[in-house]
């Protein structure tokens, strides 16, 4: 049995692939820089630090962008939902380590408000992207 798409299905799914495509989504993009820097900043950690916060750091970071990519990579709107959450969670780590590093004495003032309003405007832009997401599944 063929199944025939109509006009409806046809724009669905193209919607989807086109929301899909995370190297297009702003979020995906910004959490990807975020990552660099976060490698560049735990690089002026103390070597002691290597096996702890340095490398809970850099796997909380690479999470997000991670995660949003294999969650755009799944083929429904529930699927995608699931990965942001877990990138969400990444980013909230992220943000916690950066309170625990400042703790610490592993980083100035300065450099901690920067990342932590990149780390929160990464955030926000997650939880849009679920919520929205999430309003499309409803209709």
């Amino acid at each position: 049995m063929v199944h025939v798409l109509g006009q409806a299905d046809v724009v669905r799914w193209f919607w989807i692939m086109l929301m899909h495509n995370f190297k297009e989504l702003k979020v995906w993009q910004k959490s990807r820089a975020f990552v660099k820097d976060v490698y560049v900043l735990t690089s002026g950690f103390p070597s002691d630090e290597r096996f702890g916060i340095t490398t809970q750091f850099r796997r909380a970071s690479v999470s997000i962008p991670l995660n949003i990519a294999e969650g755009a990579g799944k083929s429904t709107d529930p699927d995608f939902c699931r990965f942001l959450d877990n990138a969400f969670g990444s980013a909230v780590e992220a943000e916690t380590l950066l309170y625990l590093s400042h703790d610490l004495g592993f980083k100035s003032d300065k450099n901690r408000h920067d990342y932590l309003t990149r780390v929160v405007e990464i955030q926000k832009m997650i939880h849009s992207l679920i919520q929205k997401l999430r309003k499309g599944l409803d209709t």
